[in-house]
């Protein structure tokens, strides 16, 4: 982000604003309303600017020989050879907007950048496995997501799938230069496309996960479901059949069956009315609906397991308690299919084994961040690192290998990383799909930030912070990219078909971005 003047803007900018955060967990007010018959609206940060043809006075009698001339010769008009002075990098926390300076992206850090305007705001969405491929680098790009909404009252709220098209790579300017064997298409700058289907959803969605897929897994026939659950306001938690709603989005005239998708699949109650947030789907690894475990976790601490067998699923009665206040996430292991993780607003990041017939935790960390942890992600190619973000603002990356079991002695595990860029909570942070050093944050201070391990400090490279203005802070090595631009940014998701691409939901709706750093 750079920083303009307000009357230098010639193009539509995203205007920052300073003023105190709601709380990550709140709700928010009415948005943008979505067009009709299923199409939404994208923002369109190249517009063009169209000025009306200049009015053309003439004399009165079409004679000019009474004009007054100005005797007095001006001047010519020099050109000066002085470029324009380059624009200032904005530095959350070192620097500060001034009155009428606006924030101001700069497309050049973009292979990618869209906004998304939705009839009310989400909290939580996941992304959708799709049949387009992976590892898809091409543009125009294509994306599935499904989302629960904060609506102003209860009845009002649904489960949205929306289809994002017609992606396109981010307008460069002239000067750059793109290689010679780029596809014209990759480089058209065109409106992308937003359709949706939606089924209604009593209550707030607090939370929404998707079954998770095998990686390079075609999306199962439309004749199997592929479920999503919602974790509700009311204090249940739904389970929802959403494939024919991609079917609709994808195959003109098909009509879904309000049977299948208009009624959740399956209610979890056992949880009473008590709400949650917490929530996490596994698998064996196979696009099977009868392998399928889902934890969810409730602001009284308790987390309960339900499973899946032939005849459907089953809600598990006996809960699994340990913590002394709100399960804020969980997170199963990536190679252990019986061990999770669970982070709490008690301060600890906790350890599960579902085979203990005790239903206590295994091991912990009693004070991870002496404040309320609310995130975890468990690392899916090394899985003994888990990153976890606090209420005070820090990212922490943990090596399980030394978290203490529960019973035993010692001094209590320290982080192998730590980082307190963000001056807000951290209220969504997660690993890269594929690689292992990189992650994905954002907090409630606006920024949305992507780390990666594995730099290292050189110190014949530091010289770029040493101008730091008093009060200021360094940037730490690790941080390769801060997004900006939505306002109390709830949560974040790599796409895992679309290397390095990103999607996020905020008050103001949902951005999905591609930066030159991933």
């Amino acid at each position: 982000m750079s920083k303009r003047t307000a009357t230098e803007l010639q193009t539509a900018t995203t205007s920052i604003e300073y003023e105190p955060r709601k709380t990550p967990r709140g709700t928010g007010s009415k948005q943008e309303k979505m067009n009709d018959e299923g199409m939404g609206e994208f923002e369109d940060g190249w517009e063009d600017e169209f000025e009306s043809d200049e009015e053309v006075v003439e004399g009165k009698d079409g004679n000019d020989e009474d004009m007054e001339v100005d005797e007095e010769v001006l001047p010519p008009i020099e050109e000066s050879d002085e470029k324009p002075p380059a624009p200032q990098t904005f530095i959350p926390g070192v620097h500060q907007l001034a009155e009428g300076e606006v924030l101001e992206a700069d497309e050049s850090v973009y292979l990618m950048r869209h906004s998304m305007n939705v009839n009310w705001p989400s909290l939580s969405f996941d992304v959708l496995r799709d049949n387009l491929g992976d590892q898809r680098q091409r543009f125009p790009a294509t994306a599935y997501i499904v989302s629960g909404s904060q609506a102003d009252v209860a009845k009002n709220n649904e489960i949205t799938v929306y289809k994002m098209s017609s992606l396109h790579k981010t307008q460069r300017s002239g000067d750059d230069s793109d290689s010679d064997d780029e596809d014209e298409d990759d480089t058209l700058d065109e409106d992308p496309i937003l359709e949706y289907r939606s089924v209604p959803h009593l209550g707030g969605v607090n939370r929404i996960r998707a079954q998770p897929l095998p990686a390079s897994h075609p999306l199962p026939p439309v004749s199997q479901p592929y479920f999503v659950a919602s974790w509700a306001e009311t204090g249940k938690v739904h389970i929802w059949d959403v494939r024919p709603l991609i079917e609709a989005l994808d195959v003109p005239g098909y009509t879904p069956d309000k049977s299948r998708t208009h009624k959740p699949a399956f209610t979890i109650n056992s949880h009473g009315r008590a709400e949650g947030f917490a929530m996490d789907w596994a698998s064996s690894g196979e696009a099977n609906p009868t392998s399928l475990r889902l934890l969810t976790g409730d602001i009284h601490s308790k987390i309960f397991l339900t499973t899946t067998t032939p005849s459907g699923f089953n809600a598990l009665s006996n809960p699994f308690v340990g913590h002394t206040s709100s399960v804020e996430d969980l997170q199963w292991s990536p190679s252990e299919a019986m061990v999770f993780a669970s982070c709490s607003a008690d301060q600890s990041i906790q350890i599960w084994d579902v085979r203990s017939k005790a239903r206590k935790s295994v091991a912990g960390i009693d004070h991870a961040h002496g404040s309320d942890v609310n995130v975890i992600s468990w690392n899916r190619s090394t899985s003994y690192l888990l990153l976890s973000g606090g209420d005070e603002g820090n990212i922490k990356t943990w090596d399980l290998r030394n978290v203490k079991k529960r019973g035993t002695t010692g001094p209590e595990p320290t982080p192998v990383a730590a980082f307190n860029w963000h001056r807000a909570p951290i209220t969504s942070i997660e690993w890269h799909p594929t690689e292992d050093s990189i992650f994905a944050a954002s907090g409630a201070d606006d920024q949305v930030t992507l780390w990666d391990l594995a730099v290292e400090q050189d110190d014949e490279e530091t010289g770029g912070m040493d101008d730091t203005p008093e009060g200021g802070r360094d940037v730490p090595p690790q941080l390769l990219f801060v997004h900006q631009g939505q306002k109390d940014v709830k949560e974040i998701h790599w796409h895992p078909q679309i290397p390095g691409a990103v999607i996020s939901t905020a008050l103001d709706g949902f951005n999905v971005f591609k930066t030159i750093s991933v």
